[in-house]
């Protein structure tokens, strides 16, 4: 297992390091998806806006004194809009709209893991630090429902699915969706190998993404 050091980056560090981000981002995106690239530009420009977003936090783990993985997210808009056309069952104790008016909600909008870091509980222990400090009482993230690697990271993380919302989705919120960027480890020793987190198309594609969260207070 290769060591790695998890650190917090504040919002100006964030965006001093937005290439070493983007590098880890393709080579994840690579890992899977082969000769497909990554729009790497896109990436940039929605990390841009993500690093601006009110409750913006951030974490790092790096070995070898280069960076090896990422996780990233920040608190709903208030409007609600991540929520709409919501379908399923939210527990019956969760007041999401009423949780996200209060910005009570931090979305999990970015977690990107290295190959060669993979499968070494590196994702989980970014997520634990990432989440460690807020003071959000639920925590929610996008997930393509045919990712059976992220499904299986969180529902053994603790995460509930809450429900689906059905594309379009309002384009503020276009970070969050597909929940996380980049590629996620598995996590537990003894899983799967792992797929990332992978983007859902918002137009066009019929395709419904899968809401997870979790409560973090009782």
């Amino acid at each position: 297992m290769a060591e790695v050091f998890i650190r917090r980056l504040s919002r100006w560090q964030a965006e001093q390091q937005r290439e070493a981000v983007a590098d880890v981002y393709v080579e994840a995106y690579r890992r899977v998806h082969g000769d497909e690239s990554p729009d790497r530009q896109a990436f940039l420009e929605t990390f841009a806006e993500d690093v601006q977003r009110p409750g913006f936090d951030m974490v790092v783990a790096s070995g070898g004194n280069k960076p090896a993985a990422y996780a990233y997210g920040f608190v709903l808009d208030r409007a609600g809009e991540w929520w709409r056309a919501l379908s399923g069952e939210v527990p019956w104790d969760w007041d999401i709209e009423e949780l996200t008016v209060s910005g009570q909600v931090f979305a999990l909008a970015g977690l990107m893991v290295l190959p060669a870091h993979r499968r070494d509980g590196v994702a989980t222990r970014l997520v634990e630090q990432l989440l460690i400090r807020t003071d959000a009482a639920l925590v929610a993230a996008r997930v393509d429902p045919a990712n059976e690697a992220a499904v299986g990271a969180l529902r053994s993380w603790g995460w509930t699915k809450v429900g689906a919302v059905a594309p379009p989705v309002a384009s503020s919120d276009r970070a969050a969706d597909g929940a996380v960027d980049g590629a996620m480890d598995g996590a537990l020793d003894g899983a799967a190998p792992a797929v990332p987190f992978t983007a859902v198309p918002v137009v066009g594609s019929g395709t419904a993404t899968d809401i997870w969260s979790r409560m973090l207070t009782s």
